[in-house]
């Protein structure tokens, strides 16, 4: 940590020191550019690459900041230097200053200029196909710093200092040869500099929209900064502020890449720069064209470029949007890569699992930092994918008109998308979304009616079985025994056979009876002696109050089971009436069309005021909903009670 601190300290020492030198240099000593990229590189690169090595982040692409910053910033003191020494004629001195800037340049300039693009963002070089140029970089700057160090002394003609300033290490003898080992090393050192720029725009196409969105910023940067220095020194001042802004951009990629929406601006720039340009294509292009079948008629020229204009505008405009979220999200950000991933989902997996997997898709398409989609009416059943966090946003699920439940999407994660795009995605997910929660509840709804109708045949043998071993089974071994007492007691006592065979008779009387209430258990036998609305009506006349059975449609060709569940309810809602309802009359209604519906309503004193809960009524639902229906129960108009089923008959037989 000593060691980052003091590199730092240095480096902006050394660079405000020499700017400071250079701006107290006589007139014909101070320089023709005051702002050069080193100036910048020397201020900003060292104490933004102190920062993310104190941030333990990135080490690799902090130590090739904090020491090309030292180059940079070696370069402005010694130049600075070598020009004072000059100006107070102290020209040997100077000579070695020059060494140290020459030197400090071209540090400076590889590493900052050549290897950080390569290791930016992570601190690793895309592949090891780029080794190469690492190399070349390097032997860059020891063929160049050997060549400054030993060049020959310039002429004065075009010398554009008063004084030349010598070269102590010269070699006179390369001075025919001085310009061109020179503008070849230059040429090599911006073509390194260039491919640099190129393996970071590689390393953007090829990554994932993480990565994109983090090398967005650095690639920005580099690229305003190469463009500039291939402006040439007209462009230096602009050159100088693109080197500033790289660290400020590498900080950002690194440390806070989530928190500044780049991919948003750069969006926003390709589609404003690509309408620009195609739009003015097309009004020059249509206008020239127009001038030259219609010369004469300039207004006539003018209106139609226009018109051609504005009808390319819009469509051009989504093309250049689309295209653009294809670079930037890849098919994240494809609405119909999303839904096909989605439908692919629910098709493929099992609907106990598909609700994870669909939240698993869903959070990945919006680049949300979490996924939580809630079921209704399914024993409050939630799943979750990621870290909601602390206010999400909520997303009712609706499966054709009935709310199905809930999605609540998290944060913006890494690659955070304009809310416009977030919306037209969200628009696409919940239709998907909902379909898997809605068969989720079909599903859990059928399970739930397999375990009752499970439940309920188990109970029904276990009845049957209590009933058959303990009434059938002993009533039938007391017979039997009573018959060989009797055969036994026939010749010597009359009299008690013929005791024995009444208690016989009795006893059969009893089973027979026995045998009746098991049969009536599993299906009244007053509804294949009466049918439906025979057995309704012979229910009616059983006690108080008044009950009229009113029937329409046939009755006769019913289901088994929705004949059984029509009376079981008509059954229960009498057995209420008369013993809780306290009504006057009452009316049972069976309507057959396409589903059975059962009708009892009284005039009594109406519902309880409190929350009803009992079995009677709970078993009319579950009668109703054992076969699909449905069953109401409210209050009647004009008082009393009204209970209604609607239980469904198969097209078949209806």
């Amino acid at each position: 940590m000593v060691l980052i601190i003091v590199v730092a300290a240095t480096a902006v020492a050394l660079t405000v020191i020499g700017f400071v030198i250079t701006l107290r240099l006589p007139p014909g000593w101070f320089p023709d550019m005051l702002l050069t990229p080193d100036l910048a590189g020397g201020l900003t690169f060292p104490l933004v690459g102190a920062f993310l090595l104190a941030h333990r982040s990135r080490p690799a692409t902090a130590w090739l900041m904090c020491v090309g910053g030292l180059g940079c910033a070696i370069n402005i003191f010694a130049t600075g230097m070598m020009l004072r020494s000059g100006a107070e004629g102290a020209l040997a001195a100077a000579g070695y200053y020059r060494y140290a800037a020459g030197i400090g340049w071209i540090m400076g300039g590889m590493l900052l200029a050549s290897l950080l693009p390569l290791y930016s963002p992570d601190g690793r070089l895309p592949s090891r196909r780029w080794r190469p140029l690492v190399v070349l970089a390097g032997a860059l700057m020891v063929v160049e710093s050997a060549r400054m160090i030993v060049r020959p002394t310039p002429p004065l003609d075009d010398y554009p200092l008063p004084r030349v300033i010598p070269n102590p290490l010269a070699v006179e003898a390369l001075t025919p040869y001085g310009r061109q080992p020179q503008q070849l090393l230059m040429v090599l050192i911006m073509g390194v500099a260039i491919l640099s720029l190129l393996s970071l725009m590689l390393r953007f196409r090829r990554a994932d929209p993480v990565l994109r969105r983090q090398i967005a910023w650095p690639l920005s940067a580099f690229a305003l900064y190469i463009v500039f220095m291939l402006l040439g020194e007209d462009w230096a001042p602009a050159a100088t502020v693109a080197t500033g802004l790289i660290p400020v951009a590498i900080a950002f990629s690194v440390l806070r890449y989530r928190l500044y929406g780049i991919d948003t601006v750069i969006s926003r720039a390709f589609v404003a720069a690509g309408l620009i340009t195609a739009i003015s294509a097309v009004y020059f292009g249509v206008g020239a064209v127009t001038g030259l079948a219609l010369s004469g008629y300039d207004r006539v020229g003018g209106l139609a470029a226009a018109l051609f204009a504005g009808v390319v505008f819009h469509p051009l405009r989504h093309l250049l949007r689309r295209w653009v979220d294809r670079l930037m999200y890849g098919t994240h950000g494809d609405p119909r890569a999303l839904a096909a991933r989605l439908a692919q989902e629910a098709g493929e997996t099992e609907p106990a699992n598909a609700l994870a997997a669909v939240a698993a898709v869903v959070r990945d398409g919006l680049s949300v930092t979490g996924v939580v989609v809630e079921v209704d009416g399914v024993g409050g059943r939630r799943v979750e994918v990621g870290l909601l966090g602390p206010a999400p946003r909520a997303v009712p699920l609706v499966w054709h008109g009935e709310p199905v439940g809930r999605l609540l999407l998290g944060s913006p994660g890494p690659r955070r998308f304009a809310a416009a795009h977030n919306d037209r995605l969200i628009a696409v997910v919940t239709p998907y979304v909902a379909d898997v929660v809605h068969a989720v509840r079909m599903t859990a709804d059928l399970q739930r009616s397999r375990e009752r109708i499970l439940t309920a045949r188990e109970e029904e043998r276990r009845r049957l079985r209590r009933d058959l071993h303990d009434g059938l089974g002993h009533a039938l071994t007391d017979m039997a025994m009573s018959i060989n007492m009797a055969k036994i007691s026939l010749r010597t006592a009359p009299a008690s056979a013929d005791r024995l065979l009444s208690e016989l008779r009795s006893g059969m009387d009893a089973v027979g009876q026995e045998i009746r209430e098991l049969v009536y258990g599993l299906r009244p036998p007053t509804l294949d002696e009466l049918g439906l609305a025979g057995a309704v009506r012979a229910l009616a006349v059983e006690g108080e109050p008044r009950v009229a059975v009113e029937t329409e449609g046939d009755l006769s060709d019913l289901p088994a089971a929705a004949e059984v569940a029509a009376y079981r309810i008509a059954q229960e809602g009498l057995t209420n009436i008369r013993k809780h309802a306290g009504a006057r009359s009452a009316v049972v209604s069976l309507r057959r069309g396409e589903s059975l519906v059962v009708r009892v309503q009284d005039d009594g004193h109406g519902l309880p005021a409190g929350p009803r809960s009992g079995v009677g009524l709970l078993s009319m639902r579950e009668r109703a909903a054992e076969l699909g229906g449905t069953c109401v129960i409210g209050a009647a108009p004009g008082g009393g009670t009204v209970v209604e089923a609607v239980l469904p008959i198969p097209a078949g037989r209806m």
